[in-house]
């Protein structure tokens, strides 16, 4: 115990501001990484890998073992170059974020007419999601934000037609050509049905009760982690409303909750261009005042 306090005290004389600024920066590294892992199968992965390290460790410590401290020292590095493939997805979905920071669309490129046709849009989802729901009909209906979506639109049938309840009800109706895939909303307008959305690498969905959802819940989580865009999935089991974003699903909603959420995704948007434009507006009607 002696000797453990001396050395203590021996590192914090040596400790400066660079070396504080060093110990944090790696620390940050290590907390970036953790959260890009989390709720994803590269969490088991690296727990193995973590747990084998030390495992190998303990033993080459205990026991002069000359061959097998060889053939760790061999080992390990061979170990090193296999984490860009192990962890692929993680590295990507990772690159694709900071590829995405700092990217919001900026006043001059958000006009008041696609403000208003989002918000009508959002009404109209939330109209159809309830009564999806009422008859147990399932929908998945992608809501476009900054990143574009045409890649996966493509996949689908191409519409570009005004959002109505009615017209998402004659999509989703089951045995229709367009039922299966999802609806891809983008300006105001349904731009694409039957739309194959990529899957969720996530272990989200693998753990009880989520683990019991289908390939819907799984695309809505999947769009969501390569894009900002903001998913509306119905259960044809259940019927419960759902919401991925972000990687992350909000379950079981209303439809009060479901329009709050909606809007809160846009409401940056409403506060930078259509809060302006409604100033402009006022004034120019005679009621500059706020």
């Amino acid at each position: 115990m002696p000797n453990l306090l001396s050395e203590l005290y021996f590192l914090y004389q040596r400790l400066n501001w660079l070396s504080v600024l060093d110990i944090l920066l790696v620390a940050s590294v290590f907390f970036v990484i953790l959260v890009l892992v989390r709720d994803t199968q590269a969490v088991i992965l690296l727990r193995g890998a973590i747990l084998l390290i030390l495992v190998l460790l303990l033993i080459t410590s205990l026991a002069a073992l000359p061959a097998f401290s060889w053939l760790v020292r061999t080992t390990l590095p061979a170990l090193v170059f296999s984490i860009p493939v192990i962890f692929a997805p993680e590295i990507r979905r990772a690159l694709e974020r900071l590829g995405r920071a700092g990217t919001g669309a900026p006043l001059w490129r958000i006009s008041y007419p696609e403000i208003e046709a989002m918000q009508n849009a959002i009404k109209s989802v939330v109209s159809a999601a309830a009564r999806l729901s009422a008859r147990q009909h399932g929908a998945l209906i992608v809501l476009q934000r900054n990143d574009r979506l045409y890649e996966y639109a493509q996949t689908g049938v191409w519409m570009d037609a005004n959002v109505t309840p009615e017209l998402l009800l004659q999509i989703f109706y089951p045995n229709t050509p367009l039922h299966d895939g999802a609806v891809i909303i983008a300006k105001g307008h349904v731009i694409a049905a039957a739309c194959v959305m990529p899957l969720s690498s996530s272990g989200i969905l693998n753990r009880s009760p989520d683990r019991q959802m289908g390939l819907r819940h799984r695309a809505a989580l999947g769009i969501s982690e390569v894009s900002d865009a903001v998913a509306v999935v119905v259960s044809e089991e259940t019927g419960s409303i759902s919401v991925a974003q972000a990687g992350r699903l909000i379950r079981r909603l209303d439809t009060e909750r479901l329009e709050n959420i909606l809007m809160a995704f846009y409401q940056s948007e409403e506060v930078g261009a259509l809060g302006f434009f409604r100033r402009v507006q006022r004034w120019a009607n005679g009621h500059g005042k706020e």
